[in-house]
């Protein structure tokens, strides 16, 4: 019996997707129900309905489908971090902040621009 069971759990153990592989479940309804009913106390006249936020969750839970495993190890943590800061989870957050990296890593590579300044001249 404790054969078939440690087999069971080898089997089952070596098919898991370890958390970190995989983009995190994150609790974006009870993110866009606090958002509408912040909306609605300040009198917004452009709110943004529940429906309309949870199409803007989903869509970047898509993108992030796409995306999460070519960002690395610390970033997705970072991100992941920063997308559940204060309780308010968002995958538009999480996906935000993956771009923004990847852009800041982008712009890093590209030549160093010297426009008007004194020292434009030296190398």
């Amino acid at each position: 019996m404790k054969i078939v069971l440690l087999t069971l759990a080898m089997i089952g153990g070596q098919t898991t997707i370890p958390v970190s592989e995989r983009v995190p479940q994150l609790n974006v309804e009870a993110t866009c129900k606090a958002t509408v009913a912040t909306d609605k106390a300040m009198g917004l006249d452009l709110a943004q309905s529940y429906d309309d936020c949870m199409r803007d969750e989903n869509s970047a839970l898509q993108q992030l489908h796409s995306v999460w495993l070519t960002n690395s190890d610390s970033l997705r943590t970072r991100c992941e971090g920063e997308a559940t800061a204060g309780g308010s989870d968002s995958y538009v957050d999480l996906l935000t902040c993956m771009q923004m990296a990847d852009w800041a890593k982008s712009t890093s590579d590209a030549p160093k621009l010297k426009g008007a300044s004194k020292n434009r001249n030296k190398l």
